[in-house]
């Protein structure tokens, strides 16, 4: 593996755990980082390897909240293995509309959605919806669900639906499901940590598919890359993680809406004018 390849995989893996966690899509900066970062692998590889490298930026979230997350933990008592059980059940429930779909409609997305246009179109979209959700917001009377064991069933499965619009690139997984939790009364953090919570089953879901469909004969500079992109993506999660969850207790997603549109309006100058 070549000191070139190297540090072009490690730039793939700081967009893609910065861009995880971050409600401006990792898919979406995964396809136009391409652009300007050319692993020199081939096209079925990088498909690939676009979906798989979010493994690195779940574990992060497996690792952070653990304890959490662990109903077997010997710290917890009975009800709260009881209410970390029904957590995961909601989870798990909330997956589904994504999962079928996306299973459904995988090879579909790919041919019709995975460029640049459609990356921008999304991007501003879903920025000029934050900035609109929020001034929202603001009007709503009463203090938002701030208590992750409060949010129900049926809550759960309408976040799910939201996420199902994640499935286009540019939207943003956690951007999508983050925007349908505050939507329904959830505070910012209980929205933004039950979307971690999802990418979980939905990402190890949607690697193992990408896995299957591109074989497991993997060269040996194309299980390096892999691997060095995974715990590139997963040192730079954490730090993206802490730092979303220390930024929206004193501020809202307007930035990242204000963000998301200058960024789309570039993406749709780079193509028309500078390809």
């Amino acid at each position: 593996m070549d000191i070139l390849l190297l540090i072009e995989t490690i730039l793939l893996g700081i967009v893609e755990g910065i861009t995880e966690w971050l409600p401006i899509s990792s898919t979406g900066h995964l396809i136009l980082a391409n652009e300007f970062i050319n692993l020199n692998m081939s096209d079925a590889f990088m498909e690939m390897f676009d979906v798989v490298i979010q493994l690195g930026a779940i574990m992060a979230v497996v690792v952070l909240y653990f304890h959490k997350l662990n109903p077997f933990s010997p710290k917890k008592n009975k009800k709260e293995k009881t209410d970390t059980v029904i957590l995961w059940t909601k989870v798990i429930l909330a997956v589904l509309p994504a999962a079928v779909i996306g299973v459904l409609l995988d090879d579909w997305l790919n041919d019709h959605f995975y460029n640049p246009p459609v990356v921008a179109a999304t991007l501003i979209i879903y920025g000029i919806l934050f900035i609109v959700v929020e001034n929202y917001n603001k009007k709503r009377r009463g203090r938002a669900m701030d208590d992750l064991n409060r949010l129900t069933y049926s809550m759960a499965l309408i976040i799910g639906v939201f996420q199902v619009l994640s499935l286009i690139p540019g939207t943003s997984r956690s951007g999508a499901t983050i925007l349908g939790g505050i939507l329904i009364g959830c505070s910012r953090t209980v929205a933004a940590e039950f979307s971690f919570f999802l990418g979980i089953p939905v990402m190890f879901g949607a690697s193992l598919l990408k896995i299957v469909k591109f074989g497991l004969h993997f060269t040996s500079i194309e299980a390096t890359v892999l691997i060095v992109g995974m715990v590139v993506s997963f040192l730079v999660s954490i730090l993206a993680i802490k730092f979303l969850l220390g930024y929206i207790k004193k501020n809202d997603f307007k930035a990242f809406g204000v963000y998301r549109i200058i960024l789309g309006i570039l993406v749709i100058c780079y193509f028309a004018f500078l390809k």
